[in-house]
């Protein structure tokens, strides 16, 4: 017997290696307990300047095994199983089967991405044209009583009555998608299920969500694919690589998570909350997860990145759909539309072919314009468009980020933060930190955004410029700063670029030294070779982006300021002579040009 459940654990324990896209890995008791769990307001907990990691164990990173793909298939078999007998209960258009994804032994591709095992979608039937529907999934958002999964859905179905009116989370409306992702985890609790029995749904249904449930990747998986569980040491080298640094996200993880914890997670519903559950995965095989703990959220919360999608104003999970692999470039995001079903039309997500398919070719999709931090942070790889140095036509979508803010001792704070809020775009107001991409790749200028030059006019302004801040000039200063203020007020502004740019590759320079001095010339782990890739993009980035706004500092002498552009408006720049004498501005008399005899 024990012998049985020690290879039962092995073969949980199996690390299935990261595929192009890993996301694409593809009742119960009353809770009146809850109603009386918090009463007080909610506020954010007080944030910590330095984010304490747990220390974890990486996971041995192995190549694609025969348990490996026979796990696979066991998940793929089970999700279609499930949709063979309920998908009539909810889908009208499902035109793909699920199916374990090998590489392509034929592929020249030199990308360590390339080369493993991942659940994907093929299709059932041939298109000859790009753009002819796929699959369709309606929303049912009021209720929840569908497959989607929707971030509105936590404050006002399942944790309505548990989490405080007006709640607001570091994480966002990602971490009440993981709080919701939690909860169908439990629910799905073999033998006694667990959590809050909400939405209601029908058994088919339901059936089918749980399933899904039990194809994603695992805990134990989870570590060695996504950079949230990565250990320590691999999760510092990604903060030294990219200038989107991955601890301010773990900050909002661990924040949300300790307030959760203090205010629902530890009281005496271990029904609700259920601190681990185990997951039935098929022909015996029990994976046991963390829940309603610090680690099932951080967790969660790294599923939800790498399988949500943005669709009609929400972030959804979008179960099935979301096994579709991405592609860069042959591919549709999926969108939102009318879906038609058995109870007549609804709104919906829709997944369309990308290019004419075979039945059996995979039908892929597109995650979106993302840099390559980006797509590192939220689905765990770095494509081809994102790679500076990819032989597949990539380069197309090197970014990085920088970060600029009204310094808290400027004495015109109060002025700056009132025009950012009330005066710059209707319905926006800009926050007093912003965020900006610089491009870098084929076809880059290395030019910054035009309105990360125009905050930082604000930014900077001061001085014999201050007077811009004045009320009479209030509803006209944001559109003033998208042209030069004057040269001093121009040079703070490009100053704080170049200075942001360097420190940024210093960083990273630092980090590459670091590297190279502890290399004991073993290979490459997979973790430090996705980090090289993003570091390698955003150093382009930002390297072009420094050689522009240098140029342009150089040359601030030559730009037209506010005061000239004003005196043109009067009509005052021009040089004066003696024959101007005659005509005064808005007339034709001029001081002592009167003809009267007194």
């Amino acid at each position: 017997m024990q012998l049985g459940y020690c290879i039962v654990l092995l073969l949980i324990s199996v690390v299935i290696p990261q595929a192009v896209c890993f996301s694409c890995l593809s009742n119960n008791k009353p809770h009146s307990l809850l109603q009386s769990i918090i009463n007080a307001p909610h506020h954010k907990p007080k944030r910590r300047s330095l984010l304490q990691l747990s220390s974890t164990t990486s996971s041995d990173t192995t190549t694609p095994s025969i348990a490996t793909k026979e796990r696979l298939q066991i998940l793929a078999n089970r999700a279609n199983s499930a949709l063979d007998e309920h998908a009539s209960d909810i889908l009208k258009t499902f035109n793909a089967r699920v199916a374990v994804i090998s590489d392509d032994s034929t592929s020249t591709s030199s990308d360590f991405q390339q080369e493993y095992l991942r659940l994907g979608l093929i299709s059932t039937e041939s298109y000859n044209k790009k753009d002819q529907l796929v699959a369709s999934l309606p929303y049912y958002d009021t209720d929840g009583s569908g497959l989607v999964l929707s971030s509105s859905l936590a404050t006002n179905v399942v944790y309505k009555n548990v989490l405080p009116d007006g709640y607001d989370g570091w994480t966002g409306d990602v971490g009440l998608l993981a709080m919701i992702l939690l909860n169908e985890m439990a629910r799905a609790n073999i033998n006694e299920p667990k959590g809050i029995n909400l939405p209601k749904r029908k058994d088919g249904i339901q059936t089918l969500l749980s399933t899904w449930i039990s194809t994603l990747p695992t805990y134990d998986e989870m570590k060695t694919l996504h950079p949230l569980l990565w250990n320590e040491d691999e999760q510092e080298i990604l903060q030294s690589s990219s200038t989107k640094k991955i601890y301010r996200l773990l900050d909002d993880i661990d924040d949300d998570s300790a307030w959760l914890v203090e205010k629902l997670w530890n009281s005496d519903s271990e029904d609700a909350f259920p601190k681990s559950v185990k997951i039935d995965a098929g022909e015996g095989i029990v994976d046991e997860r963390p829940c309603f703990t610090p680690d099932g959220f951080r967790y969660a919360v790294a599923l939800v990145r790498s399988r949500s999608y943005f669709v009609d104003g929400q972030l959804r999970l979008l179960p099935y759909l979301d096994y579709a692999n991405h592609d860069d470039y042959d591919s549709y995001e999926i969108f939102g539309g009318g879906v038609g079903t058995l109870w007549g039309s609804a709104k919906g997500a829709l997944l369309k072919s990308g290019k004419p398919l075979k039945v059996g070719d995979e039908v892929r999709i597109s995650y979106g314009p993302k840099g390559p931090a980006d797509y590192l942070l939220d689905h765990g790889f770095v494509p081809n468009m994102c790679q500076l140095n990819s032989k597949d036509g990539g380069g197309t979508a090197i970014t990085a980020e920088l970060s600029f803010e009204v310094n808290n001792s400027d004495r015109f704070r109060d002025d700056k933060l009132d025009i950012l809020e009330y005066e710059t775009y209707d319905l926006a107001p800009m926050e007093p930190t912003q965020t900006f991409d610089v491009m870098g790749g084929p076809g880059s200028t290395g030019e910054p955004d035009p309105a990360m030059i125009q905050f930082l006019r604000l930014v900077n302004l001061g001085g014999k410029d201050a007077f811009l801040l004045e009320s009479i000039f209030r509803k006209e200063i944001w559109q003033f700063m998208s042209d030069p203020v004057s040269e001093e007020n121009e040079r703070g502004a490009v100053t704080a670029v170049i200075e942001a740019c360097q420190n940024a590759l210093s960083e990273m320079d630092e980090e590459e030294s670091a590297l190279k001095a502890n290399d004991d010339g073993e290979e490459q782990s997979e973790q430090d070779q996705l980090c090289r890739m993003v570091r390698e993009s955003e150093r382009e980035a930002l390297d072009r982006t420094l050689v522009t706004v240098k140029q342009d500092a150089e040359a601030l002498d030559l730009k037209e300021y506010y005061q000239e552009r004003r005196l043109k408006d009067l009509g005052l720049d021009s040089e004066w002579t003696p024959e101007d004498d005659g005509i005064a501005f808005g007339g034709t008399r001029v001081p002592g040009g009167a003809d009267y005899d007194w």
